[in-house]
């Protein structure tokens, strides 16, 4: 509800007003019900007081009865209904005149049972006189007083005097002796006066003290608020940090940038400013092929920066290899982060892994003087910033790798453009030359009159243009092979086998598992028989050898990954010299078979020997599990 320039909230229990002059909440009791249930309160503790106080005092007379043990129970009962409400911030209609009431009628049968103004419990006239007192102040109080003598007096007529004479002397007498001389009905008129005497003393001190109580009470509650809204201030505030964080990393795909504008930002987001942000030490570590290495840092001297890490200790591995983050104490005595002397005055570090799905990227590191400076808080909040630098890492890699293998299916078509060119300059083009010669020679034969030679060149004419056909299918085959759509994997291995026999004079054999060709989709069976193709066509070129022979079978017993296999008994070659030189070689083979392999998610292994032939194996996985083990294994 808005009047003019405040703003009311209303609850059962206080009245919030939101002055927008000022910009603060002004906390008043609500009309509804007391503000706020602390009457409540202090009169349940006052009962309980009470009734210990009862039991005690006719334990130690002697006096205990079934009249106050019921009656005692039964005050139990009600001042744990009233401990309910009060938990559960409701009142019953009529709330405080009904209790007072009851305390009332407790007061007066507790009285009565407990032998009246001779018994033990004369005093327990308090507990009703306390409770009007609490909620409704010396109004109350003295009303309840007045009530009290009036039933205190009724007994006393419903009492005999004989009965009560004679003990109230015994009793009185050791402590008043004066007593003796006074009618009972002068002690009635005193007791009366006393009660007023009491309830007014009551009433006064009970609107002073619950005045006071609900001062404090106001002013915990205006704390809390306040506390509460700054903590709702620091979140927003937090909030936004890391939104202005995210939107910041996200609109840049160097990885570079995002590391560094992440470090700028974190001090921030942990609540560092001014002076105090040099304390916080930040670095990124991330792989340089097998160690880490500082890619930036906050805080780190320069000598530190040329430290490498090999990540074979300490908490460096542990958090690599659990992926998840770990604050350590005096990060000086870890093996490998000791030897970084930004760290000296550093008595707590937090380590947080930069991992994701199978790739680990590298750790961020955080350090500071104070060992309680990394609490839950602060932790979750560079955690979350971890993970958006991992994001942006990891698409700022799959951009770069999207780039390369952009520029590698460019050079791919170019190679495959000059391999063409290459094969039917040599092939097909080299035998139509001939052809256009034969046919010049046999022509000038028959000119001559040389029937039987015409015939003999007519015939050799026929064998290269039979090759040149071979040749040409062949090409044909290898750019497409029809087989493969048409007839399934086998069958286009054996006619590339083949076709390698009756145009090139290779011997080709092929062993295929047909169990294998059951776990294979169209696709996968296409980069298989290309990556058949290209080790055989490799080995035809390179190897002299005398048989290939290409395998396809499972790789274990579980049947989750198939082994493809090119083995030949050619010359073979050294396979580390021919990695290291080849960039300059100009040839495209083995970067066609390593980008086949990863078509299929497989694993690509060579083994040569120089005389002893070479063999080319590559792991093809048939289940999610197996990539995910092959993964690991690359």
């Amino acid at each position: 509800m808005r009047l003019n320039d405040r703003l009311i909230v209303k609850t059962d229990v206080v009245e919030q007003v939101y002055e927008v002059s000022t910009g603060k909440f002004m906390i008043t009791p609500s009309k509804r019900d007391e503000y706020p249930f602390l009457a409540d309160w202090f009169s349940i503790s006052l009962r309980w007081l009470v009734m210990l106080g009862v039991a005690s005092s006719l334990l130690m007379t002697g006096t205990l009865n079934w009249p106050v043990i019921y009656l005692i129970l039964f005050c139990v009962i009600w001042n744990l209904f009233a401990s309910i409400l009060a938990m559960s911030n409701h009142r019953i209609p009529a709330h405080r005149l009904v209790f007072v009431a009851v305390d009332a009628v407790i007061t007066v049968l507790f009285y009565y049972f407990g032998g009246g103004l001779t018994g033990p419990l004369v005093w327990v006239s308090l507990m009703a006189l306390f409770s009007a007192a609490v909620y409704f102040e010396w109004q109350g109080s003295v009303l309840i007083a007045v009530v009290l003598s009036l039933l205190q007096s009724v007994l006393f007529v419903l009492q005999s005097s004989a009965e009560i004479v004679l003990p109230m002397q015994n009793t009185l007498q050791p402590l008043f002796p004066a007593v003796l001389y006074l009618s009972l009905w002068q002690f009635l008129v005193g007791l009366g006066l006393f009660n007023l005497l009491i309830g007014l003393a009551f009433g006064l001190l009970s609107r002073q003290f619950m005045k006071s109580a609900r001062r404090h009470y106001q002013n915990l509650i205006t704390k809390r608020h306040d506390d509460e809204l700054r903590a709702q201030r620091r979140e927003r505030n937090r909030m936004r940090i890391i939104f202005d964080m995210i939107e910041t990393l996200s609109s840049s795909l160097d990885y570079q940038t995002v590391i560094e504008t992440s470090l700028d930002m974190c001090s921030e987001a942990v609540g560092v400013y001014g002076p105090e942000k040099d304390t916080l030490i930040r670095a990124a570590l991330l792989f340089d092929e097998h160690d880490l290495v500082i890619q930036s840092g906050r805080g780190i001297i320069s000598a530190d920066l040329r430290q490498t890490f090999p990540a074979n200790g300490g908490v460096l591995r542990d958090v690599l290899q659990t992926a998840k983050p770990q604050v350590i104490r005096q990060p000086m005595q870890d093996p490998e982060l000791g030897r970084l002397m930004s760290l000296q005055t550093c008595h707590s570090a937090l380590l947080l892994p930069l991992h994701r799905g199978l790739n680990a990227f590298g750790v961020m590191l955080f350090a500071h003087p104070d060992e309680a400076f990394f609490n839950t808080d602060r932790c979750e909040i560079l955690e979350v910033l971890s993970h958006q630098v991992v994001v942006v890492i990891q698409n700022a890699r799959l951009f770069q790798d999207v780039a390369e293998e952009k520029q590698r299916i460019v050079e791919t078509q170019e190679e495959a453009r000059k391999k063409l060119a290459r094969d039917l300059h040599d092939g097909p083009t080299q035998t139509v030359s001939a052809i256009a010669m034969r046919l010049s020679i046999a022509r000038r034969l028959l000119d001559e009159q040389k029937l039987d030679e015409a015939a003999e060149e007519l015939g050799m004419l026929e064998d290269l243009a039979r090759r040149s056909t071979h040749e040409i299918r062949t090409m044909l085959f290898t750019l497409r092979p029809l087989v493969l759509e048409s007839d399934g994997l086998l069958a286009a291995l054996q006619a590339m086998a083949d076709k390698m026999r009756d145009t090139y004079r290779q011997n080709v054999t092929v062993e295929v598992d047909p169990e294998t060709l059951t776990m294979l989709e169209i696709n996968k069976q296409s980069v298989i028989f290309s990556l058949a193709e290209e080790a055989v066509n490799n080995a035809r070129k390179h190897a002299q050898a005398s048989e290939i022979r290409v395998r396809l079978r499972f790789a274990g017993k579980d049947k989750s990954i198939g082994l493809l296999e090119i083995d030949d008994d050619g010359v073979g070659f050294d396979v580390k010299a021919i990695n290291n030189d080849y960039e300059r070689r100009g040839s495209f083979g083995m970067v066609n078979l390593r980008e086949r392999t990863d078509l299929v998610n497989g694993v690509l292994h060579i083994e040569s020997t120089p005389g002893k032939g070479t063999r080319v194996q590559v792991a093809v996985p048939f289940t999610q599990e197996a990539i995910d083990r092959l993964q690991r294994l690359r």
